[in-house]
């Protein structure tokens, strides 16, 4: 397999030039801080879920996407994701009124005071992709029992992933492909699987509200992708300033080399 000729347009980190390698390394960099970052994110999103914070889990991503079944979206996100942002007698006190009915009359007494001091820094209705918590009746929506993310948020976040996703993985891909990596099928493959990953992450979250198992493609999908981004990038950084230039590199005839790249 290592005979495969080398295709007349292939060309390695090696014979390009310093300008390029540089603006590649610092793309990469950057990508992979961005990609760090989107994981710490991630985590804070959905750990705590299922009630238990400080660890990701099947039953997180079944929750989030299918609700509890029980508790109201409040309650879930104060014992779950929400659970250290306030002390535990206030959020006790929260739980405590929301399963007592949500009254209006301790709500202004009690529950108000709470959340205009805790909350509404972030949950003031200025970031639509936050729960506006401003105001009794904005309050008691959140209070309705937990069916997890409705179809317009999966479809708003959905259309995101896709984008921004394609986007990242075009660019390292086209990086990567001036790797030399052998046998060319694997390296192949290793360029293609995040997009079939992040279908299968997408396309999952709308089955997992209809079977929960699906909730298993979404962790294996997510995994996918970051193992391939992982393997592109040290491999890309690796042979742009640390491996010596390839034998079959060196030794190619560019004018009759047509093979496959």
């Amino acid at each position: 397999m290592s005979n495969v000729p080398l295709h007349r347009l292939y060309y390695h980190y090696s014979e390009l030039p310093y300008s390029l390698r540089v603006l590649y390394t610092a793309v990469l960099i950057i990508l992979s801080l961005a990609y760090l970052f989107a994981l710490i994110y991630l985590f804070h999103t959905y750990s705590g879920q299922d009630g238990e914070p400080g660890s990701l889990s099947y039953e997180d991503l079944v929750t989030a996407y299918t609700g509890s079944g029980e508790a109201s979206r409040l309650e879930s996100a104060l014992r779950g994701p929400m659970s250290t942002m306030l002390p535990a007698d206030e959020l006790t006190a929260i739980i405590a009124w929301v399963q007592k009915g949500s009254d209006r009359s301790t709500y202004e007494t009690e529950i108000r005071p709470i959340l205009d001091e805790r909350c509404m820094s972030c949950h003031d209705g200025s970031n639509p992709h936050l729960q506006n918590l401003r105001g009794y009746d904005n309050l008691i929506k959140a209070t309705e029992q937990d069916t997890g993310a409705d179809i317009f948020t999966l479809v708003r976040v959905s259309h995101i992933h896709l984008f921004g996703l394609s986007f990242v993985f075009f660019v390292v891909g086209i990086i990567f492909s001036h790797a030399y990596v052998r046998p060319v099928w694997f390296k192949c493959a290793v360029i293609i699987m995040p997009f079939v990953a992040v279908t299968l992450d997408v396309s999952s979250w709308y089955f997992t509200k209809l079977y929960h198992p699906f909730a298993w493609v979404v962790m294996f999908a997510g995994a996918t992708m970051g193992l391939c981004f992982a393997f592109m990038w040290v491999v890309s950084m690796y042979q742009l300033w640390v491996s010596p230039t390839p034998s079959r590199v060196i030794q190619r005839e560019r004018s009759d080399d047509r093979g496959v790249g």
